[in-house]
This record gives structure tokens, sequence and C-alpha cells, in this order.
């Protein structure tokens, strides 16, 4: 099953990418710096990819899911 991650770049850009395996530094560690995930939905990762950087109300993957799902209700 491929999940969603969130890549971390250099110079802090950030990048929704779908993966059937875990992330690890010989996978995926010549494409970014860090890995976020996996996420339950595209939504959240996106979410998380938009707005996590430097938000201290999304310190995790729950937090980017939960808040993606309320502001899509809204």
């Amino acid at each position: 099953m491929r999940r969603y991650y969130v890549g971390l770049k250099d110079g802090g850009k950030r990048e929704t990418f779908r993966s059937a395996e875990t992330p690890t530094e010989g996978s995926h560690g010549r494409l970014y710096l860090a890995v976020i995930g996996p996420f339950k939905t595209r939504r959240g990762a996106e979410f998380m990819a938009e707005y996590g950087g430097g938000n201290p109300h999304l310190q995790c993957v729950d937090d980017a899911e939960r808040i993606a799902r309320r502001r899509a209700a809204e």
C-alpha cells in the first residue's frame, strides 16, 4: 500500500509524495533531508507540507490530520 509522506528539501521546501516502502536514507536520502509521515490521508500530508514549517500547532502527523479534517468540514 502506498502511503503519503512529506519530504523536506534543502532551503525549507516541503513536498508531498507517496511511497510503498518506508522512506530511508538509502531509498530517499538523495531527494530529501528528512521525511515526515506516514499520513493517513493526502489532505493531511498536503496540509503539513503547506502550513507545518515552524507552526507550533502542527507537531505531529495526527495534528495535521485533525486540523485538515476540521478545515475541510467548514
